[in-house]
């Protein structure tokens, strides 16, 4: 992915994170290594993405107001919608999310790996049912260290 796509390249605590603006619409929020080169933002919007972004930085109890286009598979949307009812500090599991909408813990977890929009729709807060789980579709790495901080920052119990 060239860094050109992203209207903002902004610190984060375990890296960087990439926020991408179209025609005045946020259309993708990604998590970077520290290597990538800043960019400050471009625009209005992205100027208030990237201050939203650093406020839950700071307080993991900051609620996101950002308008988010709909996006997805009716499947992909009623997974997220449930990911977002979940509180700060707790977590459900792939087969626990699965069960609330009759699904399989298989496609809850791809629907995760597609969220558009990772910290505002926080499916780090899905994990599996013997640890932490993939995440951004990786199962290691560079990713799994930033579920592990936002699993922290949230102080969700094992991972603090």
């Amino acid at each position: 992915m060239t860094m050109q796509l992203f209207s903002a390249v902004i610190a984060a605590p375990f890296g960087r994170m990439g926020i991408r603006v179209e025609n005045d619409t946020l259309r993708e929020l990604v998590y970077l290594p520290a290597e990538v080169e800043l960019r400050p933002p471009r625009d209005a919007l992205s100027r208030e993405i990237a201050a939203q972004m650093r406020a839950y930085f700071k307080d993991p109890d900051f609620t996101f107001t950002l308008p988010l286009p709909e996006v997805g598979t009716a499947h992909q949307r009623k997974v997220w919608q449930q990911i977002c009812m979940i509180p700060r500090g707790d977590v459900l599991t792939y087969g626990q999310l699965a069960r609330r909408i009759r699904s399989a813990p298989r496609a809850v977890g791809q629907a995760c790996g597609s969220n558009w929009y990772p910290l505002i729709i926080p499916c780090h807060r899905v994990t599996a049912a013997d640890g932490i789980g993939g995440f951004a579709r990786h199962d290691g790495g560079f990713h799994q260290g930033v579920k592990r901080w936002l699993l922290s920052h949230e102080q969700v119990p094992g991972y603090c």
